[in-house]
């Protein structure tokens, strides 16, 4: 009897898995899929082609006011299904262009306004908050840290697996490192719990689990701000311990900003954008700046430059030298 072909979404999955995509980028790309299929009327995307992914598009943008970043994720998930599942990639009709992101300026506080909001951040979300700041991380990264990840004899810490894919060092910031023994030696406590009830440990990147089967319960790879709570993982089923919730460190944030009477718009991001613009506006070089936030093109770092805190791109206007 011929083995039953497997439904498209399984295909989708697997073929995200192969080229070891992380499960929200698998999780984002199921939904844009099973929303471009309900468009058309449940027609499999086989039987539809170019025109028919530029309609959905369209529709995106038009009826659905989506954001330039939200239909260019749209458009993503399109190319991959037709590219690396379908194995029938789009061909040159009027496929719309990659929507350009509106440029904006980052928020950025000054080094009294980030105190204000540190002074009411506590525990483990108040370490993770300074870690943003004091290293540049974005907020998935420092969750993601494994306990191998911190040097505290060279004073840096090594980001795995960043945004693209790409591996970085930053700096560990000298007054954080005995909170962050501290929380090392917290972890070390819980994972003695688990290891002695026989859980299976935490989750590994791409195959490294296949390739070290016995890594996810060794004490190098444990997360250094692991969850309260073991959860059944998405792909193996089996009860693991993730990393702390992302949510949890953004309502302290919120929170905080407005104990500390804030008007600006702060998230966890807000602490990386000050962490850059500080280090320029100290006389660091933005080639190093480019370095530690792990920047593919200095085009990108620059846009630090323009809110240093100097005024309007750092010129004094002519009226300040008037004699009024």
């Amino acid at each position: 009897m011929p083995a039953e072909t497997p439904k498209l979404l399984d295909r989708v999955r697997e073929a995200c898995r192969l080229r070891h995509l992380s499960y929200r980028t698998e999780q984002a790309y199921v939904r844009w899929i099973v929303r471009y299929v309900r468009f058309h009327g449940l027609r499999h995307p086989g039987t539809l082609g170019e025109e028919d992914v530029g309609r959905f598009l369209s529709h995106l943008a038009v009826e659905g006011r989506i954001s330039a970043s939200t239909q260019n994720q749209a458009l993503a998930a399109l190319l991959f299904l037709y590219r690396d599942v379908l194995k029938r990639p789009l061909g040159t009709l009027e496929l719309p262009a990659r929507v350009r992101r509106p440029v904006h300026l980052p928020v950025v506080l000054t080094r009294e306004e980030v105190q204000a909001v540190l002074a009411h951040l506590r525990g483990v979300d108040g370490t993770v908050v300074r870690l943003l700041y004091g290293s540049g991380l974005r907020l998935a990264e420092a969750l993601r840290l494994r306990v191998k990840d911190l040097d505290f004899a060279r004073g840096e810490l090594t980001v795995r697996r960043g945004k693209g894919g790409k591996d970085r060092v930053s700096v560990l910031p000298a007054s954080l490192r005995e909170p962050l023994r501290e929380q090392v030696a917290r972890c070390r406590r819980l994972y003695e719990r688990d290891r002695a009830a026989g859980h299976a440990g935490v989750p590994l990147p791409g195959a490294l689990a296949r390739k070290y089967p016995n890594a996810p319960a060794a004490w190098p790879w444990q997360w250094v701000f692991p969850s309260r709570q073991r959860a059944r993982d998405p792909r193996s089923g089996r009860l693991i311990r993730h990393h702390r919730s992302p949510s949890s460190v953004q309502r302290a944030v919120a929170t905080a900003a407005v104990a500390a009477g804030l008007a600006k718009h702060v998230t966890s991001h807000t602490f990386r954008h000050s962490f850059a613009t500080h280090l320029l506006e100290g006389g660091y070089d933005i080639r190093t700046v480019q370095e530690l936030l792990g920047h593919k093109s200095v085009r990108t770092t620059q846009v630090y430059t323009h809110v240093l805190n100097r005024g309007g791109l750092g010129v004094v206007s002519p009226l300040d030298g008037l004699r009024l």
